[in-house]
């Protein structure tokens, strides 16, 4: 059962850490940097909360379940089965609710996880927040510009400890190709490409015939604040599936770029881009979903461009294709004056530009291994460095995805200041940033004053 140190946790872990303003993070930031205070005694227990029990939400909970600071106190799911299971696997401990809103009234949950459907996160994470708990928050962080900014302004506001799940940045190999690029042995790097490929074939993820709403589902509570549409067991099954619908994913731009384009964001220091540019369509499946299987992204930054292929209808992989048959794969290219380095998640290699780059090998180890995605998270909320993939930092990778979902529905290139954090010139284009929720939802539009 829960022990008795979960009645005084939570006024020392609703002072124990604030989140930081520095927003490019090369290695780990001393506490004492961020007004992060003390240190929690051994006893000490973090009581976690998961709002969405799907496979990755119970993954990144089991990751943390596995310390021994901490205690695993709520679990809330509006699909009865997949909250049972999360409840079996921590029986002695773990309290069910549906609604996400009566967990963070729970005094024994000092923080949560977020991996509920993405059209979901922006509120949940707010409203978490506000209720003083930390935040752990499953990508794709937010599917809209104005959420981005609210989230950020929430964390802000209320000084929560966040990490994003882009659990890749934690990688050795991730740490390597940013030391290389920093080296500055690439020379001036120009140009960034970056892709995501795989092929579903013209079927897709397929049709529902017309699926009933089973018992133990709350369609109404799973729709939340995003548009209605009937109950879809395809749409519902898993992530994955998730990313052929725009309106409750985004598409496999939000579902995959924030690993992708993170590499060079947090290597180049990039902040946010000035022009953003998207065309594509739905040119090949004919499946039940809407989303893009062709996404082609410009991004513009001072000196520098970036690139986004998305392609759900052809798998080439270019230098990391390998095996030819139907794969997903993925890269990223820093094409630099004196040579190009390509990286997947697990390598990369160095391309001389002839004898204008001599030396190729390796910089020296500067940037130290992380504990792990989730143990970041943790060690913030009980005072120590503040996770790399915070919200503060993560705003960087937000942001360009959701401004290319917004040029691909207006067909027009969207301006950007990265000073006020605004769409310059388009008042069509800062209208449709910011989402209208389906009633009686209501958009946190007071938090976009403090991002």
């Amino acid at each position: 059962m829960v022990g008795k140190s979960l009645s005084t946790r939570r006024a020392f872990l609703s002072h124990s850490a604030a989140a930081s303003t520095a927003l490019s993070v090369p290695a780990f930031i001393p506490a004492s940097a961020l007004g992060l205070q003390g240190q929690a005694p051994a006893s000490e227990k973090i009581g976690i909360g998961l709002i969405g029990c799907g496979g990755m939400g119970r993954a990144n909970l089991a990751n943390c379940a596995k310390y021994p600071d901490v205690v695993v106190t709520a679990a809330c799911d509006p699909i009865q089965e997949r909250l049972a299971a999360t409840i079996k696997a921590y029986p002695d401990t773990c309290k069910p609710y549906k609604d996400y809103r009566q967990l963070l009234e729970a005094k024994d949950v000092d923080a949560v996880i977020i991996a509920s459907v993405p059209h979901w996160h922006c509120l949940q994470a707010v409203d978490a927040a506000a209720a003083g708990k930390h935040i752990f928050i499953q990508k794709p962080m937010t599917l809209y510009l104005g959420e981005s900014l609210a989230v950020l302004g929430a964390v802000k506001r209320h000084k929560v400890v966040s990490q994003v799940g882009t659990q890749i940045h934690a990688s050795e190999n991730y740490r390597r190709v940013v030391e290389y690029i920093r080296s500055g042995k690439l020379g001036p790097i120009s140009v960034v490409r970056t892709f995501n490929v795989m092929n579903q074939g013209k079927e897709g993820v397929g049709r529902d015939p017309g699926t009933p709403v089973p018992e133990g589902v709350d369609w109404d509570l799973w729709i939340g604040p995003a548009p209605y549409r009937p109950y879809n067991r395809i749409l519902v099954a898993s992530s994955y599936n998730h990313c052929s619908w725009m309106e409750y994913s985004g598409g496999w731009l939000p579902g995959m770029a924030p690993h992708i384009i993170d590499l060079p964001i947090w290597a180049l220091e990039l902040g946010y881009p000035t022009h953003t540019t998207c065309l594509g369509g739905r040119f090949v499946i004919e499946d039940d979903g809407d989303a893009p299987d062709v996404q082609e992204v410009l991004w513009q930054y001072p000196n520098l461009t970036m690139t986004w292929m998305g392609m759900l209808a052809n798998s080439y992989g270019f230098d990391f294709h390998g095996e030819p048959v139907p794969r997903r794969r993925l890269g990223i290219y820093f094409h630099g004056l004196n040579g190009t380095l390509y990286a997947d998640y697990g390598m990369y290699k160095v391309v001389p530009e002839g004898d204008k780059l001599p030396d190729p090998s390796p910089p020296e180890k500067s940037i130290p291994s992380s504990p792990g995605h989730e143990r970041e998270w943790l060690d913030g909320i009980k005072g120590g460095p503040a996770p790399l993939c915070r919200v503060e930092y993560h705003t960087f990778v937000d942001v360009p995805i959701v401004l290319g979902n917004l040029s691909l529905k207006l067909k027009r290139t969207i301006r950007f200041d990265p000073q006020t954090k605004q769409i310059v010139g388009d008042e069509e284009a800062a209208r449709l940033a910011i989402p209208e929720y389906r009633k009686p939802w209501k958009f946190p539009e007071e938090y976009l004053r403090y991002a």
